[in-house]
């Protein structure tokens, strides 16, 4: 599991993700509205609604909320416009950092994420200076009690994944962002259910750091995550499965 994916699973085993599910909602509400607007309120026929809407199940967001964000961007409903964007940068110990974010005021939200690269030991860098590190992919992590290895290589591949890699309690599946919805709906019909399932940037590289570097990074990552306007952050850090684990204790 990448560095960054590791972190994540750890705060949310913390509950750290359900003490912050109102933000997350607010996070959650802005995607659904974006993706409505782009591509219609259908999510038959709207491939990145129809995983905004997975995604605030997987939150338990009330269904309520989740249609009247599909009519905000489909203009049934008065709303605000959000402007999708993305900011980079590095962190402490040379980490390369992208952030995604969904802003109605993407000035605003620009001068504000500096000021936290500023403010926790990193810095702003121009457009392209690291996004040539990462790639997309479609990615997927399904625990190892709800299928063999050579069933999911099986069932995957046919649908379109491009690796499986296997740790001791996960599998992570990887594929082409256009093949995303293909090898989802083939775990779907085989009722295999995941923990995780999103678009994301992989690193092509990463740069393994310890000690205060590691702990000034990730205070990094939540401010930079907590920021209302931020969707996504990605960065291609490699630490020890002991130290996160260790840092996860004391934030």
């Amino acid at each position: 599991m990448s560095g960054h994916s590791k972190w994540a699973s750890i705060k949310h085993k913390k509950g750290a993700a359900d003490a912050k599910r109102g933000r997350l909602f607010t996070k959650l509400i802005r995607e659904i509205t974006v993706a409505a607007k782009d591509g219609g309120g259908n999510p038959d026929t709207n491939p990145s609604l129809r995983t905004a809407i997975q995604r605030a199940n997987d939150a338990n967001m009330p269904k309520d909320n989740i249609t009247k964000a599909i009519k905000k961007g489909t203009g049934e409903l008065p709303g605000v416009t959000y402007e999708s964007c993305a900011f980079e940068g590095y962190g402490p110990g040379g980490v390369a950092i992208i952030v995604e974010a969904l802003t109605d005021n993407k000035n605003r939200a620009s001068a504000e994420i500096r000021n936290i690269f500023s403010k926790r030991n990193g810095n702003m860098a121009g457009a392209g200076s690291v996004a040539w590190i990462f790639t997309s992919k479609g990615y997927i992590l399904i625990d190892k009690s709800a299928i063999s290895e050579d069933e999911l290589f099986a069932l995957t591949v046919d649908a379109g994944a491009e690796d499986i890699k296997t740790s001791e309690k996960s599998y992570e599946v990887l594929c082409d962002p256009k093949d995303f919805e293909n090898v989802k709906s083939a775990l779907q019909k085989k009722e295999i259910k995941w923990e995780t399932a999103e678009l994301t940037k992989l690193p092509n590289s990463t740069i393994k750091i310890s000690g205060n570097d590691a702990k000034q990074l990730l205070s990094l990552i939540e401010s930079l995550e907590d920021h209302d306007d931020v969707q996504k952050v990605y960065a291609n850090f490699d630490i020890p499965d002991e130290v996160l684990e260790e840092i996860a204790q004391e934030m």
